[in-house]
C-alpha cells in the first residue's frame, strides 16, 4: 500500500519516513511488505491508510495543477481530508488516527459485535427493521453510501437478526462484513469520549477549503468545531450520500478519490451519473488525472 508511490516520487517517500518517525516504529515496511494480518488490525490499518493517502496527495500537489475548492472523506478519510485542508499536521493526525484505531477495537469485544451491508432496501425501511430486531441489544444504520447500499452495525445477536428480517423483506442482498467491530454505532461511544483528550491536544488551524463532514452532511469551515465532529463520528452515522450531494449543490462538478482503493468513486457514480468521479490510488491513475 503505497509503496508503488514512494519509490516513484520523493514526497511520496517523505510522507512514510515522517509517518515512521512520528510514530517509532516503521510503519512504511508494514505497508509495503505487511505482513497482511497485522495490517488488517484497526490500530494499524487506520495510520496506514492515512499515511498512503497523504503520500498519494502530496504527489498531486506536486505533479499537477489541480486544488481542490472543498474536500470530504468517509470516515477514517475525514483525518486525510482535514490534513489535505490545512486543519491538520499530518503527523498529529496520524498520532490521533492510531489512537483512534485502539479505542474503536476495544470498545466492544472481538466477536461481540459487526457491520453488514444491505443492498437494494429504502432507509427509511431499513431503520424500522433495525429498531424491529433490536430487541434490547443494539443495531442501527452505520453508513448511508449511496442510494440502496447502507452499512448497518451493532451487536451480533441484533445484526443477525436486521439481516433475516431485510432478506424477509426483499433487499438485493445483505452480508456481513469482513471488520472486526461496530464502528459509527452507539456501542462506539466509549471510544470517542477515550479520544476526546487526544484531539485537545492537537493544534486546529483554519481551513484553507471548507470541508463537508460525516456526521452533518453540512459545509464546516470553523476548526472549533473539528474535534465535537469527529468525537462524534466514532458512534454517529457516516452520511455519505447526503455529503456528495451537498458537495453538488454547492458546485461540485469533478471528484477526484485520493488514497488505496476507488469505493468512494464508484459511490459518487451511484449517488449522481452526472458528475465525473476518478480515483488516483495507483501511478495510471495519476496519469489519467491529467489526461
Amino acid at each position: 500500500m503505497g509503496r508503488e508511490f514512494a519509490e516513484s516520487f520523493p514526497a511520496a517517500r517523505r510522507i512514510f519516513e515522517e509517518a515512521d518517525d512520528a510514530l517509532g516504529f516503521s510503519l512504511s515496511r508494514l505497508c509495503f511488505e505487511g505482513p497482511e494480518e497485522r495490517l488488517l488490525l484497526t490500530e494499524f490499518t487506520q495510520p496506514a491508510i492515512l499515511a498512503a493517502t497523504i503520500a498519494i496527495l502530496r504527489v498531486v500537489e506536486e505533479e499537477t495543477d489541480l486544488r481542490p475548492f472543498l474536500v470530504a472523506g468517509h470516515s477514517l478519510g475525514e483525518y486525510s481530508a482535514l490534513v489535505s485542508a490545512g486543519v491538520f499536521r499530518f503527523d498529529d493526525a496520524l498520532r490521533a488516527v492510531r489512537s483512534r484505531g485502539i479505542f474503536m477495537q476495544e470498545a466492544v469485544p472481538v466477536g461481540a459485535g459487526g457491520m453488514a451491508a444491505v443492498l437494494g432496501m429504502d432507509g427509511v425501511v431499513l431503520e424500522e427493521i433495525c429498531r424491529e430486531a433490536s430487541q434490547g441489544e443494539v443495531v442501527a444504520p452505520a453508513n448511508y453510501n449511496s442510494p440502496g447500499q447502507i452499512v448497518i452495525a451493532g451487536q451480533s445477536g441484533a445484526l443477525q437478526r436486521a439481516l433475516e428480517l431485510c432478506r424477509a423483506r426483499g433487499c438485493k442482498k445483505a452480508v456481513m462484513l469482513p471488520v472486526s467491530a461496530p464502528f459509527h454505532s452507539a456501542l462506539m461511544r466509549s471510544a470517542g469520549e477515550r479520544l476526546r483528550p487526544v484531539l485537545e491536544e492537537i493544534p486546529c488551524r483554519p481551513f484553507h477549503v471548507p470541508l463537508v463532514s460525516n456526521v452533518e452532511a453540512e459545509v464546516n469551515q470553523d476548526p472549533e468545531r473539528v474535534r465535537d465532529l469527529l468525537i462524534e463520528q466514532v458512534s454517529r452515522p457516516v452520511l455519505w450520500d447526503a455529503s456528495v450531494r451537498k458537495m453538488i449543490s454547492v458546485g461540485a462538478e469533478r471528484f477526484v478519490e485520493i488514497g488505496p482503493g476507488k469505493v468512494l468513486a464508484g459511490l459518487v457514480k451511484r449517488i449522481d451519473r452526472g458528475v465525473a468521479a476518478q480515483a488516483v490510488d495507483t501511478i495510471q491513475g495519476l496519469k489519467a488525472l491529467t489526461a
